[in-house]
């Protein structure tokens, strides 16, 4: 019978309190013929080394034990040097490692023979959404960064009415409606704000508005503009004469002369476009340049996959903010969406407090172990095949979109484009 070992290190990078697996889904790998190997106090004072033993796991002394005896080896920071010393040849490695951030860090490992699983290059196809570690953390991130801002504004986020008066719910801004934008808009809709948003794709203006927010579209307002001067139609003349008579049907405007509302939808087809015009975006652009200005907070979560995070605030723009406002930037470890950002600091200019918060889900560690476990377990199980009777095989298939998307090395190569070219390009002295 062929077992398949799963080691799961203690992670070593600063900061870093979560585990690759956590008690219940060890369980639930044991019970389906797998062997799993956890160094002792990985999962630091919330999963005890006796919760891993009860699951069935062996709690060995060292990490040189697991990664020595694992033929998978599940982590969630990247390697650090000593840790790619530890892997060998055939070894699957699975973490967060950004490669076309990361490429020398990729070229050791595919030189040392390691099978390399990316969570950052996971397709955003339904079939890989149990296994999206990315969309997991960016809920944790999304949410974390909603109590960050709260924290650091100097009013109250909802309206209240007390005995000296009453207070101004806050201005949110949400930009980038992605998973994490759109947890960053449930919460402060919760907690009473009043909640804008605004990305460059047309499908999320639905979602924002499905979450309480206020989509920002310059053709919605120049439509406001438009329906300011609209009179309702009525019938005169003739037409009055036959309504009078009760001839109804001459009660609606002639189609010749007036549009009735809501039929240039459905004369259009009734379907919002795929992609937005330069010129609407561009003026959706100076909208929010204008809008930012009534904002308290504004919260960033634009990331780019395989590149640095787009700028979308700068100087000029935060200077226009009034003082005591908030920004709360999550793009800061991809370079940041503000011009002004600085990596695990909070800056303040012209009176605006800048924060760029580093590895939020890790200040969440148990439930964003939790969800990264389950997602890690769902990995597993797509990699490998058989169950504790007839034993377990490593199974890759590279025809599959999954394993060929997030494998980005595998048999002493970079499988990953964005990433030898990134090697390249640093190899060239561009990087």
């Amino acid at each position: 019978m062929v077992f398949v070992r799963i080691g799961v290190p203690r992670e070593v990078a600063e900061g870093e309190r979560r585990v690759g697996l956590v008690p219940e889904t060890v369980s639930r790998l044991v019970g389906e013929g797998f062997e799993v190997l956890v160094e002792t106090g990985a999962g630091w004072d919330y999963n005890l080394d006796e919760h891993y033993e009860e699951a069935g796991a062996r709690v060995v002394g060292s990490a040189g034990e697991v990664y020595g005896e694992a033929e998978i080896v599940v982590k969630v920071a990247k390697p650090a040097e000593e840790e790619v010393g530890m892997l060998r040849e055939g070894q699957v490695l699975i973490c967060f490692l950004n490669g076309p951030q990361e490429p020398g860090l990729v070229e050791r490992l595919a030189k040392r023979g390691v099978t390399v699983f990316s969570n950052e290059a996971i397709p955003r196809t339904s079939a890989a959404q149990s296994m999206d570690a990315l969309s997991s953390m960016g809920s944790i991130a999304g949410y974390k960064s909603a109590l960050i801002a709260a924290n650091t504004l100097g009013k109250y986020v909802p309206m209240l009415s007390t005995a000296a008066g009453t207070t101004k719910a806050a201005n949110v801004l949400v930009l980038g409606v992605a998973v994490a934008g759109l947890q960053a808009i449930a919460i402060m809709h919760r907690l009473g704000a009043n909640v804008f948003a605004y990305d460059i794709r047309p499908e999320t203006k639905e979602q924002a508005r499905s979450l309480g927010a206020t989509f920002i579209d310059s053709e919605d307002e120049r439509r406001e503009e438009e329906e300011d001067g609209w009179e309702e139609y009525e019938p005169t003349g003739w037409r009055r004469l036959m309504v009078s008579l009760g001839f109804y049907s001459f009660a609606e405007p002639p189609r010749d002369e007036y549009v009735v509302e809501g039929e240039e939808e459905e004369e259009a087809g009734g379907e919002e476009p795929e992609q937005w015009s330069r010129e609407k975006l561009e003026a959706d652009q100076r909208l929010v340049r204008e809008r930012i200005k009534e904002m308290d907070i504004v919260i960033t979560t634009a990331l780019a996959p395989g590149r640095r995070a787009p700028k979308l605030v700068d100087r000029e723009m935060v200077e226009s903010m009034r003082a005591g406002s908030v920004i709360v930037d999550l793009a800061a470890e991809q370079g940041g969406n503000c011009e002004l950002t600085r990596a695990g600091e909070t800056v303040k200019h012209a009176g605006v407090a800048i924060v760029g918060p580093i590895n939020l889900p890790s200040t969440m560690p148990i439930h964003a172990s939790q969800l990264y476990a389950r997602n890690m377990y769902n990995i597993i199980r797509h990699i490998t095949s058989g169950g504790e009777e007839e034993g377990i095989r490593l199974e890759l298939d590279f025809e599959d979109e999954i394993v060929s998307k997030m494998c980005i090395a595998h048999g002493g190569e970079i499988r990953d484009r964005l990433t030898r070219e990134a090697l390249e390009e640093s190899r060239s002295g561009g990087g």
